[in-house]
């Protein structure tokens, strides 16, 4: 087993809402074996309200989170990225920067909790759903051997993993 504490960075477009929920989540279930980031393309002033009450109703850290521009990623002295996981089809689809390091990355689109419209419980239980596909596709990645497995059978693992229940329905198209 390895000592080695992988960097891991979440995307989406906005950094309000999944991208925050992969860093919390992986942040707490990964402690000690992974450090978790998150960042957007363009990003929101603010982390969406939603987000932060799910994550802190099932007892997932939300101090310290803000939305972030990926290039606070890319540039000189930034953490280099092991892992890059984007979880909105918007964020896919651009072009993103170049990581230093080369990480594998790999997409988990899930839908975009923040346009559901509805009443607020309607609009929680989006952000519910959003959390459990990123709470379960987050778990899977735990459970890969990444001391002892071949890139490329690590690149097709995560690339399944993307392909989990609850996969947005663009990347069903794609």
């Amino acid at each position: 087993m390895t000592d080695r504490i992988f960097n891991v960075l979440f995307l989406c477009t906005g950094n309000s809402a999944r991208s925050i929920m992969g860093e919390s989540i992986l942040r707490k279930d990964g402690a000690g074996r992974f450090n978790a980031f998150s960042a957007g393309s363009n990003p929101k002033p603010d982390v969406n309200p939603l987000a932060l009450k799910v994550l802190d109703s099932y007892g997932y850290p939300t101090e310290g989170l803000r939305s972030k521009n990926w290039g606070e990623f890319a540039g000189p002295g930034a953490p280099v990225m092991d892992f890059v996981f984007t979880v909105c089809a918007d964020a896919e689809a651009e072009t993103c920067p170049l990581w230093p390091g080369q990480p594998i990355t790999a997409h988990w689109g899930i839908d975009d909790p923040a346009r559901v419209e509805g009443t607020e419980i309607e609009k929680e239980c989006a952000f519910v759903q959003a959390f459990k596909y990123l709470r379960n596709r987050i778990g899977l990645f735990l459970a890969l051997p990444l001391a002892s497995i071949d890139q490329l059978s690590l690149r097709q693992r995560l690339r399944d993993i993307g392909e989990e229940e609850g996969a947005s329905r663009a990347a069903e198209r794609a």
